[in-house]
């Protein structure tokens, strides 16, 4: 069993910045791909970023592309989101998302991801 807690989150002004954590805990992640997904009040959970097992291959939504990154430290058992510039829109609750698929690519899709945290609020006014 898998547990995934976020941390990081919270009220920030336009333009600033943030940087999500998420650990893991019940065993080692060093093989698993991971993912980053937010959810606005009204809105369908959407994919934000995820990072493959090794670091070394990372995919973004178009609306954060160069804005935010994904990052991991296997030794930690945790995995980074650092988001700049951030915009009101990207206010949500983030959630962090272990893979069931394995391999060198990181996949998009909700039904790829078997194990969620509970997620954190990130809060952007303008």
């Amino acid at each position: 069993q898998v547990q995934l807690v976020e941390s990081g989150g919270g009220l920030v002004q336009a333009g600033g910045s943030l940087r999500l954590s998420c650990a893991a805990s019940g065993r080692t992640l060093n093989i698993d791909n991971m993912a980053w997904f937010r959810q606005a009040p009204g809105k369908e959970r959407e994919f934000v970023a995820c990072i493959n097992w090794l670091g070394a291959t990372t995919s973004y939504a178009e609306s954060v592309k160069g804005r935010f990154t994904a990052s991991r430290d296997n030794a930690k058992n945790t995995v980074y989101l650092q988001m700049n510039s951030l915009k009101p829109e990207d206010t949500a609750i983030y959630y962090c998302a272990k893979s069931h698929v394995y391999g060198d690519t990181c996949w998009r899709a909700i039904g790829d991801y078997d194990y969620w945290g509970q997620g954190t609020q990130v809060t952007v006014s303008s």
